[in-house]
């Protein structure tokens, strides 16, 4: 038996769920597929920049019913402990993406999407129209797919995207702790082979996440010997492990990150979020970006849908100018800096620099950050 909707989105992340509350919001009717229970923790740094805050307004998402900290001001270490602070232009808050994902999913369910906890085996496309089949062998025909399915999936495999072919040196790792910690910074720390994110989420809870490069990371037993012989190099961020206690039974990781680029359509999929293109932790902005992109595909989603956009090649080619150009300068910035901290030498001169000239940090902030979301 088929089901015949409007859109079918892949992936209940952020850009997932957000897209099906505007679609469904609009009137248009959305299955979300996605193979994991809610609520669920996720490697993330967990900090959103203020630009998003009209546009969740207008979905009708009070992401202040979730206590999020307030966060205005960064704070950047080098792997010696050198440190300059800044002001961040927009300001910021942290909220888990386990308490989120599940408000963002109830949300979601409220507005009249239809949610399944499945994989998606295989995606067609024939005479105009997709047809998705789940691992249950359910069946849905749809004008409309939306791809959310993360940063790295059997999808992108079997659509055989030219990033996957690659292999990606990058492992990422996330916790929560309980500590002393600022309420309103965020903490961007270098060390040998990496960088570490520290803030705080809701419930004075602080999250720790780090990206580190595989190579420096296998030479180590384990994550507690990698932090102590590694991450405690830098004063700031041995300070912190040692005043914080772990809240999770152990971190969670999450292998083969790729910073590598990738194509906005594909096979007719609009891609969003991180399967449409990953910016670097250390610009702090992803989860924004994520946000952002499914507003983007839902409006022109809905324009195609009321003939505003006059055929699929039409919308395509609009989804990926609009997605170039919010996110390609952006994610050009995050790739420059990765490699400006993989080097010690140049992350010392930058410090130096930026000891100079103050302004600039502000600035450098601003290249990987967005304006508020407009709204139509």
């Amino acid at each position: 038996m088929k089901t015949i909707v409007d859109a079918v989105v892949i992936g209940g992340g952020l850009a997932g769920l957000t897209s099906a509350i505007h679609l469904s919001k609009s009137g248009y009717t959305v299955i979300l597929i996605e193979k994991n229970e809610y609520p669920k923790h996720k490697v993330c740094g967990e900090y959103i920049s203020n630009e998003i805050l009209p546009y969740f307004q207008w979905l009708g998402v009070d992401i202040y019913s979730l206590n999020p900290s307030k966060i205005s001001k960064i704070e950047f270490s080098t792997l010696n402990g050198k440190t300059i602070f800044g002001k961040l232009p927009l300001g910021g808050f942290g909220v888990s993406r386990y308490n989120l994902d599940y408000y963002l999913y109830q949300k979601a369910i409220e507005n009249g999407c239809q949610i399944l906890h499945e994989s998606v085996e295989n995606i067609q496309f024939k005479e105009d129209v997709f047809t998705i089949i789940t691992s249950n062998t359910l069946e849905f025909r749809s004008k409309i797919v939306l791809g959310a399915f993360g940063k790295r999936s059997n999808l992108d495999l079997k659509l055989n995207r030219n990033f996957i072919q690659k292999k990606a040196p990058w492992l990422a790792v996330k916790a929560h702790y309980s500590g002393d910690f600022s309420d309103d910074l965020v903490g961007l720390h270098n060390f040998e082979g990496g960088y570490c994110g520290v803030s705080k989420v809701e419930n004075n809870t602080v999250n720790i996440c780090y990206l580190v490069d595989y190579k420096s990371f296998k030479k180590y037993k384990n994550i507690e010997e990698f932090q102590s012989n590694v991450l405690h190099k830098n004063p700031h961020l041995k300070t912190i492990f040692e005043n914080c206690a772990l809240l999770f039974e152990k971190p969670l990781t999450i292998s083969q990150v790729s910073f590598e680029k990738k194509v906005a359509v594909e096979n007719h999929i609009l891609m969003i979020g991180d399967t449409a293109g990953l910016i670097h932790p250390l610009c702090g902005n992803g989860m924004a970006m994520a946000i952002h992109s499914a507003k983007i595909a839902a409006e022109l989603v809905i324009d195609f849908m009321e003939h505003k956009i006059i055929n699929r090649k039409k919308l395509e080619e609009k989804y990926t100018q609009e997605w170039n150009t919010h996110f390609k300068s952006r994610l050009t910035m995050g790739r420059f800096l990765s490699k400006i901290l993989q080097s010690e030498k140049l992350t010392i001169f930058l410090m130096h620099f930026l000891t100079i000239f103050p302004s600039l940090l502000p600035k450098i902030i601003k290249k990987t950050h967005g304006k508020p979301i407009p709204l139509q």
